[in-house]
């Protein structure tokens, strides 16, 4: 079973994504909270597997509390659910290590999909969304160089990182077992000193890996 705490100030909304989230028998919200703050405070005494955040929230906003989360907990992952369809948001969530950047207009199988994602290791970003941001990655792109120590193994792991697959699916396309995937994704992190695999999928679309 997956734990997910859920963090949303309005109570029927909360409510209402909670039941659309067990429809997946897998999954379980087991905490809920009313602001970052208590977001963060439950995670310090409750274990869970992944935590959606509401971007706008009193107290502590979703962005903050992903930055604190991620901070302590690089482990749990991150999902940012909002009302609000703007890039500059979008772009906070992936710098504060959030997993997915997802849309309250959403139905069920949309939000499903995207914590799905986010637990198999992809990037979950809604095709509207991205459509804003991933320009906006690209035009700080130019000058930029991938760095020369990496290989062209790396490089292929790189590109799909980028492009939002999980470890089971470069796996499947690259022929490798899951072990390896991870740990050529560790080495990759240290060769370019970043912290996780949402940076790591920046990289690639400001190098113009994908």
């Amino acid at each position: 079973m997956t734990r997910i705490l859920l963090a949303e100030d309005q109570g029927m909304v909360r409510q209402g994504l909670k039941m659309m989230i067990e429809t997946d028998p897998e999954l379980r919200v087991t905490g809920e909270a009313c602001n970052g703050k208590e977001a963060v405070e439950l995670c310090e005494t409750h274990s869970f597997d992944l935590i959606i955040l509401d971007i706008r929230m009193p107290i502590m906003d979703g962005l903050e509390a992903a930055r604190i989360i991620h901070a302590r907990w690089p482990e749990r992952l991150v999902l940012i659910l909002t009302t609000f369809n703007d890039d500059e948001y979008a772009l906070e969530a992936l710098k504060s290590g959030a997993r997915g950047y997802l849309l309250k207009d959403s139905d069920s199988e949309e939000l499903i999909r995207a914590i799905r994602s986010c637990l198999s290791g992809g990037l979950s970003l809604q095709e509207h969304v991205a459509a804003k941001v991933v320009p906006r990655l690209i035009k700080q792109t130019e000058g930029l160089k991938v760095n020369p120590s990496l290989t062209p193994r790396e490089l292929d792991i790189i590109k799909r990182i980028g492009e939002g697959r999980s470890n089971k699916e470069i796996s499947y396309e690259l022929g490798l077992s899951i072990g390896t995937v991870k740990n050529h994704i560790s080495i990759i992190l240290d060769k370019l000193e970043l912290r996780d695999r949402t940076q790591l999928a920046i990289y690639a679309i400001r190098h113009n890996v994908v």
